[in-house]
């Protein structure tokens, strides 16, 4: 999707909106059909486990039992929205990716199906070490079904990370977005070497877990329920020791913070001259890319070193000390660049040729053959 900069001519301008306008119109036509149904499942499932939070008044680990089902709802909804926002637009390889995004559609369906129905008995969806049939038959859901949306979330980044799909600033948010999904998934996979803890479930019955979220010395580590201790308030991290939930959490939603920012940008261009350059904002979003990548670092090292978000040690202060220190001065060198190259009346306005980007070029002659594919 080529972007015409401000400094354009009006003929040039009108021209570029009409073309953003149709190119916008058909991605939203060609929206992935899977995974805006699990989308929408994903919603009604956040609308009926608010409801019986209040008509439910089972606990698990000190919360809710429709607390986790809720938060995995609001989670797979936001990822498969974006997700299926990324492959609507044109792009090489979009019948594989196609296929992809229907194995993350539909195994998120059935993991967090899964996640909704042990809530709905009381007990744990992750970990569970039971021996019941329902249970056993879940945890084989999980031990293949969580192998496969990191797999195809992965394909999927390989297949549109060497690919430019939209304008410069939007196209580095998503190769940053999708870096960051990956490596949250990654993550998530270290939680299952955080030891064994004896719990209770919604009857009072105990049951073992192999593993858990909560970091704690190993030295001080035993079978006591440490996932149950109090947590912080609605994301009730853990407030005793490191919460893996947290990098895991922070790298999935990555990319949702630079399209916001990609947005907002886009936005504050027409008021502030300094930002009306497609690179300027490119540059922008690249430094905030980096940034972002840092603060997933700094959670993740602390988790890790089996220290809560909430209680950082002087270790982790000086590291986001750091982290906003150079975020600010590259920001502040984009400024200054920017500024002066405004101001500089021999430079030539920055336009992008009237022409679709080579993604696009290779990708519209098999638009009307994806069309009968996925009809």
């Amino acid at each position: 999707m080529p972007t015409i900069q401000f400094a354009a001519v009006l003929d040039g301008r009108s021209s570029a909106r009409h073309r953003r306008g149709g190119v916008v119109a058909a991605a939203a036509g060609r929206l992935h059909r899977p995974l805006m149904w699990m989308a929408v499942v994903m919603v009604v499932l956040v609308v009926v486990s608010l409801v019986a939070m209040f008509v439910d008044d089972r606990m698990l680990l000190g919360e809710s039992v429709w607390l986790k089902p809720m938060k995995f709802g609001i989670a797979f909804a936001l990822y498969g929205l974006t997700l299926a926002w990324l492959l609507s637009l044109p792009h090489r390889g979009s019948r594989v990716t196609w296929w992809l995004g229907t194995v993350f559609a539909v195994t998120g369906f059935v993991d967090v199906g899964f996640i909704a129905l042990q809530a709905a008995r009381g007990t744990f969806s992750h970990f569970n070490s039971e021996t019941d049939a329902v249970n056993e038959i879940g945890q084989q859901v999980f031990q293949s079904g969580v192998p496969g949306l990191f797999f195809a979330n992965l394909i999927i980044v390989l297949i549109l990370s060497w690919q430019r799909l939209v304008d410069r600033p939007t196209a580095r948010a998503i190769h940053a977005g999708l870096f960051l999904a990956v490596v949250g998934m990654m993550l998530g996979y270290l939680m299952g070497f955080t030891g064994k803890q004896l719990v209770r479930d919604a009857d009072g019955n105990v049951v073992e877990l192999v593993a858990g979220h909560t970091v704690i010395d190993p030295a001080n580590r035993d079978l006591s329920p440490r996932d149950a201790a109090a947590g912080m308030p609605i994301t009730h991290w853990s407030t005793i020791g490191g919460d893996l939930r947290v990098p895991h959490f922070v790298g999935l939603h990555g990319i949702q913070f630079l399209l916001l920012v990609v947005v907002i940008l886009a936005w504050l261009a027409p008021r502030y001259p300094w930002l009306r350059a497609e690179r300027t904002r490119a540059a922008v979003i690249g430094v905030l890319a980096l940034g972002y990548t840092g603060f997933l670092a700094i959670v993740f090292t602390q988790a890790m070193r089996a220290q809560s978000l909430i209680h950082p040690d002087g270790t982790t202060l000086i590291s986001f000390a750091g982290l906003i220190a150079g975020v600010a001065a590259l920001l502040g060198l984009i400024y200054w660049r920017a500024r002066v190259e405004s101001n500089d009346p021999t430079a030539d306005a920055e336009i992008v040729p009237l022409r679709p980007a080579p993604a696009t070029l290779h990708a519209v002659a098999d638009l009307k053959a994806d069309n009968e594919f996925q009809a």
